[in-house]
């Protein structure tokens, strides 16, 4: 670098040699005033561009901002960063286990495997049960668990496998709890506490996605599921009740509070 009377050069500056002069404008008076250690508001000292010993013209580098060295969250998030912990690995599992529980009691309805009753027996069960339309009320429940449990094992189409098993399971409380007064929760045959436990483990699954251990890996309902969530839970319940109220007639929450 050399120093004459216009200012400072650096042979990296341009090809030639030259320093590139770049005027000090209006625009930027407090610039000039930070590359000369003024205060705002100040008359600009001796050493600041255009000021008494400086040169106008005078390129000064303290005006160049710090680059940021770390980038932000939402860069990193645009990066994909898998900072995830075991997270995706305990949403596997979660998917395994309910799934699992909705495919196995599907596979009784519709094969009799493990012990199970089979399809004429599922009607059978619907019709003593008092559900109009048994050969109806069979078919869906059947295909609710045995559709929705291998969706959820596979994490494919998750949010609506999620939502169908909540809706069977729901339609299953309301049956059992209908069929005595009071809160069934866990009293005998009618209790409702495993389904309690099931339907839960849907609704979390609804709002935390299926993590990136499914074949919805690369959708945005796997790890940031967003509003979808709450349209999904709605219409899982409105067609559990829906379901029980065409299907049954009855009101499931008698002799539970001011429901007499």
């Amino acid at each position: 670098m050399s120093t004459t009377a216009g200012g400072v050069h650096s042979p990296y500056d341009s090809p030639t040699g030259q320093f590139p002069r770049v005027a000090m404008t209006k625009e930027i008076p407090a610039m000039a005033s930070v590359a000369s250690g003024d205060k705002p508001g100040e008359t600009p000292g001796p050493n600041a561009p255009g000021g008494a010993g400086g040169d106008p013209s005078t390129y000064t580098y303290a005006s160049i901002p710090p680059a940021g060295t770390q980038p932000s969250g939402a860069l990193r998030r645009r990066n994909g960063d898998g900072r995830r912990g075991t997270l995706d690995l305990g949403l596997f599992i979660l998917r395994l286990v309910v799934g699992g529980t909705f495919l196995y009691h599907g596979l009784q309805k519709l094969t009799g495997w493990f012990d199970g009753p089979g399809l004429d027996g599922t009607k059978d069960m619907m019709e003593k049960g008092g559900w109009d339309h048994p050969s109806v009320a069979a078919a869906l429940v059947t295909a609710g668990e045995v559709g929705g449990g291998v969706l959820l094992i596979l994490g494919l189409a998750t949010p609506l496998a999620a939502g169908a098993v909540l809706a069977v399971i729901l339609d299953a409380w309301m049956f059992k709890q209908g069929m005595v007064p009071d809160f069934q929760y866990a009293t005998g045959e009618t209790a409702v506490e495993i389904d309690t436990i099931l339907a839960g483990a849907a609704i979390a699954i609804i709002f935390t996605g299926p993590g990136r251990w499914a074949l919805d890996r690369g959708r945005g309902w796997a790890t940031r599921p967003g509003t979808g969530s709450f349209v999904v839970l709605i219409l899982a319940f409105a067609a559990a009740i829906f379901t029980y109220w065409y299907l049954q007639d009855g009101n499931p929450l008698v002799g539970i509070g001011p429901f007499e």
